[in-house]
């Protein structure tokens, strides 16, 4: 039942440069991967992998390749790949998965290294919040907990509007609070958690 027509106008766009053959096949593959990324993310990577056969020079291909390896939990790939995807798009947005997967393969400082990078600054609110979330997760790889506290406790943490990275954020909060053994605190930031979590991740 897939076309590739499903893929959002913006991926399609960098598809045209390819044979018009080739481009449908991508985009099979591509709209695949990203159907079967929460529950089979190894066939998923299957998909981005044959995509990239056709489409390897495209950073929206290596990008999925990176996004299925990272949720397989692939860290190794998914670093080449957003490695690619970084050098042929130039984008910064990759940055939290490739600390996040430096963590993964049980490298927490060179998590903060990239945390610590002048790309950093580069990225947009989102990607700050979720740079930020994994700085502190690396924090508490070294046994830091008060620090990943510290590095939790931006603005962003506290005010009234609602927004796709609050959740997460509170989440993180929470836990590491819990980790301090502050339970009652850790209970409210859950709850805000909660109530944040409109798609009920949590």
């Amino acid at each position: 039942d897939i076309t590739g027509e499903e893929l959002d106008r913006e991926v399609r766009a960098q598809l045209r440069t390819m044979s018009r053959a080739a481009a449908e096949r991508v985009a099979r593959h591509l709209v695949a991967a990203g159907r079967l990324l929460d529950e089979d993310p190894e066939l998923a990577l299957a998909h981005a992998e044959a995509a990239r056969a056709d489409g390897g020079r495209l950073a929206v291909v290596r990008e999925a390749c990176g996004v299925a390896a990272y949720t397989a939990g692939r860290y190794e790939k998914a670093l080449a790949e957003f490695r690619a995807a970084r050098r042929i798009s130039g984008s910064v947005e990759y940055l939290p998965m490739m600390a996040d997967s430096e963590r993964g393969l049980g490298r927490p400082e060179r998590a903060l290294e990239l945390a610590a990078s002048e790309d950093a600054a580069k990225l947009d609110r989102a990607g700050r919040i979720e740079l930020k979330i994994v700085e502190a997760g690396a924090r508490r790889d070294l046994g830091q907990l008060e620090a990943a506290l510290q590095v939790l406790e931006v603005p962003e943490l506290r005010s009234a509007k609602v927004a796709p990275w609050t959740m997460r954020l509170h989440y993180a909060y929470a836990d590491t609070l819990e980790a301090l053994g502050r339970r009652e605190e850790a209970a409210s930031w859950f709850a805000k958690a909660q109530i944040a979590d409109v798609d009920n991740e949590t």
